[in-house]
Parts: structure tokens; C-alpha cells; sequence
């Protein structure tokens, strides 16, 4: 199966080198690999262009963008700046970021799940962080969702879900999308990738606003919007978590913010979600 990665990279020259040297060394090597240097002021582009004077299948594209950090809206359009670029003769189309190292047959493994299953729309593998010493399952991580950090689709699949939203709450929306559409997600957990810099260490209190703008916008409607509020501030132990969520939730909703899914996506949306919460119970 033919694999395009799209790579944003935002002052990664701790760790592009890492990421790039796990690709180029893949059992199953990648057609197309693009690095979108969006607005680094560090040493990221000097590094990818070492790469791409290696590697035929690495191109470097520079990205003009806000410096200010807006989960969603900046890393997708950044993608953007390099899917424009391919062309469409792929099979999975993956949107990595430039923090990961890649066991050496991740994506022969990926290949494998994707022609094995014709109905298999997306497929990972799990996320470990680095901790004492040890490299353990990151925090974040759960059996039914696909972290944002490395996603893989296949290209029938990331047509049907209209490819990914630019907006806080992507990395959910697709997969719910890619279920509405009668398509199947597949986690592999004996593909350990490495994660060198934690999920969320560089949010700020308008992100988490953010986060409860994303649940209006994908149509959770108020009631499950705060029981998700709810759910992810236990998670992080943090009562003041929960205070900006729910007032980026009622931000959304008083300004009429517009929506990413359509009303029959919503719909299918908050019927799988409240499914959910009462298998749990029930």
C-alpha cells in the first residue's frame, strides 16, 4: 500500500531528526513524506533539508502562521500547506507530528491491518511517554480513540469525513465521522510508538476554553457537553479544568459559533456518546 505522511513542525529540532530517521528506516518504506516548517524560528528547517538531500521521498515546505498556540486550527491548516502539495495516488494518507519514534514496522503493520479489512478506515498504534526511565502508555491514551499525534486513513475514508476540520476537537470529530459513515477504527497495541514531548504540556487557559467550544461545535448539546466536561476534568484532578471548559462551551453557545457536523452528524453523534455513558452504568 502506497503511505503520504504529512509532518507539521513547530520548532521540532529536539526531535524531527528522531522522527524522520524512524521513517526512512520503516520495513515498509513511505512514498511521501512532507515537512511543513510552519513559522519555526529554531533549527527545524536546516534539519529537514538534510533530510530531503538524503531521502527523495522528503519535501520541505515553509509555513508563514500566527505564533500564538491554537490547538486544531494551526496544526490542521499547516497540513493543509503540505496535502495541497500530493497528489491523490495514495492508499493512507497519515498526519504525524514531529515528536514520535516509529517501531521500524509500523507501517508495514498499518498496511497489513488496512488490506486485511476493506472496511478498516483508520489504524494507529499507542503512545508511550518517557517516565523514570521507563517508557509507559501515555496518560491520554484509551482503547477506542486514536490519538491526534500520529493518524493514519484511508483515503476512501478521509474523503467520506470531508478530510480533517480545522478546529479544536479534529482528532474526535474525524473518528466519529469515519463511524457515521459504517467505517471501522483499529488501535494496535503492539506498535509502541514513542512520544517525546507530552500531550497538552503547552495549553493554556484559553485552550481549555477551547476544549468546550469543540463539544458545542461537534453538537453535543448542554447537558452532554458538561458530563464530558465533567469526565475530562477528573481525569486531570483539576476543578478549575472544568471552569473553562464549561465557560468556552457557553462562549460557543451565546455567539452562535458555527458548527463542523451537520445535524444528522450531530445526531448520530450524541446517540453513540450517550450509548456509551449507559453501557457504563447499565
Amino acid at each position: 500500500m502506497r503511505f503520504y505522511i504529512v509532518i507539521p513542525a513547530h520548532n521540532e529540532e529536539d526531535s524531527i531528526a528522531l522522527t524522520l530517521e524512524s521513517l526512512v528506516n520503516q520495513t515498509l518504506l513511505p512514498n511521501k513524506i512532507v515537512i511543513v516548517n510552519d513559522n519555526s524560528i529554531d533549527d527545524t528547517q536546516t534539519i529537514v533539508e538534510g533530510f530531503s538531500k538524503k531521502h527523495d521521498c522528503i519535501t520541505l515546505v515553509n509555513n508563514k502562521s500566527s505564533d500564538l498556540h491554537l490547538p486544531g486550527t494551526k496544526i490542521i491548516n499547516a497540513f493543509y500547506k503540505g496535502y495541497d502539495i500530493l497528489d491523490d495516488n495514495f492508499d493512507i494518507i497519515c498526519k504525524f507530528d514531529a515528536d514520535l519514534i516509529f517501531p521500524v514496522d509500523y507501517l508495514e503493520k498499518l498496511s497489513l491491518q488496512f488490506s486485511t479489512n476493506e472496511k478498516l478506515g483508520m489504524a494507529a498504534g499507542f503512545c508511550y511517554i518517557q517516565k523514570n526511565e521507563e517508557w509507559i502508555i501515555e496518560g491520554f491514551t484509551n482503547k477506542d480513540h486514536i490519538r491526534g499525534a500520529l493518524k493514519a486513513y484511508r483515503k476512501e475514508c478521509f474523503n467520506n469525513i470531508d478530510k480533517l476540520k480545522p478546529s479544536i476537537g479534529w482528532d474526535t470529530v474525524d473518528e466519529l465521522l469515519a463511524k457515521f459513515y459504517k467505517w471501522q477504527i483499529k488501535l494496535d497495541d503492539s506498535l509502541k510508538v514513542k512520544h517525546l514531548k507530552p500531550t497538552g504540556s503547552t495549553y493554556n487557559k484559553a485552550s481549555k476554553h477551547l476544549q468546550g467550544e469543540a463539544m458545542y461545535k461537534m453538537r453535543y448539546g448542554i447537558i452532554l457537553g458538561i458530563l464530558t466536561g465533567l469526565k475530562m476534568a477528573w481525569g486531570k484532578k483539576s476543578l478549575s479544568y472544568f471552569f473553562d471548559y464549561t465557560l468556552g462551551y457557553l462562549k460557543a453557545l451565546f455567539n452562535k459559533t458555527d458548527y463542523i457536523v451537520t445535524k444528522d452528524q450531530g445526531k448520530f453523534i450524541r446517540n453513540y456518546r450517550w450509548i456509551g455513558i449507559r453501557s457504563k452504568f447499565f
